[in-house]
């Protein structure tokens, strides 16, 4: 697990209060409450720890973005993820604000070639088209993990679109402890995950660009973005690679390949110095921040289906038990696309 944020000596920066009476210290509590609040997290047991960077008086499509970078600068951390918040500023009801196109601040590329199959990640095939429609050109040699440009969407401005700087971009090789053929499939990720497409409401406020990351559960990796058939899809690539009969479904082929490219992610960000937990690890931390809650007078929001790990959920204790179903603010809540 990543070190303590709270314990080390380094300040987020901080670009300015504005909003009237909503102070500094006002949004952070926010920001961290509505963390807290967030049902489909199971890291919420560090919620006291989120850093705040108040981007408030950003006045420019230039300015926000350069926020951004320093926010996957400031979380990156070398290696040793902080979870932070970039707060921007806030809309009235009747305006659109500032928006971010991209669900996550780093993504990568999907291009779909003329015979429907896809390079890159599936999932971003139709915002990739979009932003390569605004004039963004990929790299001449284009690979399954171009990271895509941040697309900044300013009142009073067209949306543009932003080189993300490779310094800002922490990326992590996946290789295997024990299968040497691993490297060679050329497999990396990002080692922030910073969602940026949901707004931060509460208390009648509501900022619309509220990029907020915290650190990765090797599963969200291995068993979702590169074991989901709709996404990377490598399930048949390693089984076959580990020569496994896939001619049967009760071999559990995909099964052992999971495992499998669970283990090589959790590897390769442990060897890369870069935080990241195990699935069974996460799963003891939030049930450690249920008793936390319980022991305050204070039920525990949460979704079922987002808590249960993607595999080994009946082996982990947050799939014995029923969560609040009420849904409280301050909070992050999905928008409509912008694009």
């Amino acid at each position: 697990m990543p070190p303590d944020p709270a314990s080390t000596a380094i300040v987020p920066p901080r670009l300015g209060d504005g909003e009237g009476a909503l102070t500094m210290e006002a949004l952070e509590r926010m920001a961290r409450l509505a963390w807290r609040n967030n049902a489909r997290c199971i890291g919420r047991l560090f919620w006291e720890n989120l850093h705040l960077i108040d981007a408030r008086t950003a006045d420019s499509p230039d300015e926000v973005f350069e926020t951004c970078v320093t926010h996957l600068e400031y979380a990156s951390n070398g290696g040793r993820i902080r979870p932070v918040v970039t707060v921007f500023a806030s809309a009235n009801p009747e305006e659109k604000g500032i928006r971010l196109w991209n669900t996550q601040l780093i993504r990568y590329a999907g291009y779909r070639a003329a015979d429907g199959s896809v390079l890159g990640d599936p999932d971003q095939v139709a915002f990739t088209a979009r932003v390569m429609e605004m004039g963004w050109q990929p790299p001449r040699d284009r690979s399954a993990f171009d990271v895509l440009p941040l697309v900044v969407d300013f009142p009073g401005h067209k949306p543009r679109w932003f080189e993300l700087p490779r310094h800002a971009v922490l990326e992590v090789p996946i290789s295997h402890p024990e299968f040497s053929w691993f490297a060679d499939l050329g497999l990396k990720w990002h080692a922030v995950p910073a969602v940026s497409d949901r707004a931060l409401v509460g208390g009648g406020h509501r900022f619309t660009a509220a990029p907020f990351s915290g650190h990765y559960m090797g599963t969200e990796i291995a068993s979702r973005n590169f074991g989901d058939e709709g996404r990377y899809h490598l399930l048949p690539i390693i089984a076959e690679r580990m020569g496994i009969d896939r001619s049967k479904r009760s071999i559990l082929w995909k099964d052992r390949a999971l495992v499998e490219i669970n283990s090589a992610v959790l590897h390769s960000f442990q060897k890369a110095g870069v935080a990241i937990v195990d699935h069974h690890t996460a799963s003891a931390q939030f049930m450690q921040h249920v008793a936390r809650e319980e022991q305050c007078g204070r039920k525990v929001p949460g979704d079922w289906s987002w808590l249960v790990p993607p595999m080994s959920g009946s082996a982990c204790p947050v799939f014995h038990r029923y969560y609040d179903d009420a849904r409280h603010e301050p909070a992050y809540v999905e928008q409509e696309r912008p694009w």
